[in-house]
């Protein structure tokens, strides 16, 4: 009898375990990270919850299995012993999503059209869903996996901001802010400036003008081209606020908290204009007479 129970035994540890190579492992009790698995497909139970007590606790954040088909008993000694090597994904305020993902599939060996696909399909807007920032994420994480957690995180970071100002959180609402904020973002020349550049936004929006800013034509994969009179005349996108009134539908780029600050609570003032100086700084205006001076200036 003892010998048919530790055959049993034997032959249970060694079925196999499919699994990703990397995985997240929550804080918590043997039973809460059991459960999580299991929520997450991975084929384990009790028994294995009871086998991994003798073992030792389990790792918490994420771990790198290194492989996909393991046999049991190697699936739970993993789970006590390893971890995953990091990096860090830095994206920055301004920058577009495409940009980003062709980066992040040099810097972690990823497929962009796999993340962008799944970018598409998971993302509730266009562009502008990621928040700015410096990400750790596990060597050997997935696309599917990589695009989840930005979108998450980036929609917990958002939505504490809104009910930080509003004392709620309606998306439509707060993507008009991140719609805005991004114009704010590619014209700024300093987070200083971004008050300033929001007042231009709002008043111009209030007289009914067009925003006529340069900045939102550095959509999508023009993050970082120079626009130029003959970009203006054929650029028939939604984005071109020389040819369309209000704020453009989509984001231009992902957006600062500085911004977004800066398209809630624009500064006071009641210029209609700005134009970029040599030095790299910004002078308002509000008379046209006035700014058409200042691009004179701005230009010697």
């Amino acid at each position: 009898m003892a010998l048919i129970m530790a055959l049993s035994f034997m032959y249970y540890l060694n079925l196999p375990i499919t699994t990703s190579k990397v995985q997240y492992i929550p804080s918590g009790s043997v039973t809460k990270i059991i459960t999580y698995l299991q929520d997450n497909k991975v084929n384990v139970n009790r028994l294995d919850a009871y086998l991994i007590r003798f073992i030792g606790m389990p790792q918490q954040g994420w771990i790198n299995i290194g492989a996909t088909e393991l046999t049991r008993a190697d699936y739970l000694y993993k789970l006590t012993t390893a971890k995953a090597a990091m990096r860090d994904v830095t994206l920055i305020p301004g920058e577009t999503t495409i940009i980003f993902l062709h980066q992040v599939s040099q810097s972690l060996e990823l497929d962009f059209k796999k993340l962008y696909k799944l970018f598409k399909r998971y993302s509730p807007t266009k562009e502008g869903a990621f928040v700015p920032n410096t990400y750790k994420l596990p060597l050997g994480i997935t696309e599917e996996m990589f695009i989840k957690i930005l979108l998450k995180r980036s929609t917990q970071t958002m939505q504490a901001y809104s009910h930080k100002i509003f004392g709620t959180y309606n998306p439509k609402k707060w993507y008009y802010y991140v719609r805005m904020a991004s114009v704010i973002q590619k014209e700024a020349a300093s987070l200083k400036d971004m008050p300033m550049i929001s007042s231009v936004i709002h008043n111009r929006l209030r007289k009914g003008m067009k925003l006529q800013m340069d900045g939102a034509l550095n959509y999508g994969k023009y993050s970082h081209v120079k626009i130029t009179a003959s970009r203006i005349r054929d650029d028939k996108s939604s984005y071109n606020t020389y040819k369309h009134k209000g704020v453009p539908k989509d984001a231009v780029c992902n957006v600062s908290l500085d911004a977004l600050r800066a398209a809630i609570k624009p500064a006071s003032s009641d210029f209609l204009y700005f134009v970029k100086t040599s030095k790299g700084k910004h002078t308002y205006s509000r008379y046209y007479s006035t700014h058409l001076r200042n691009i004179k200036g701005a230009t010697k």
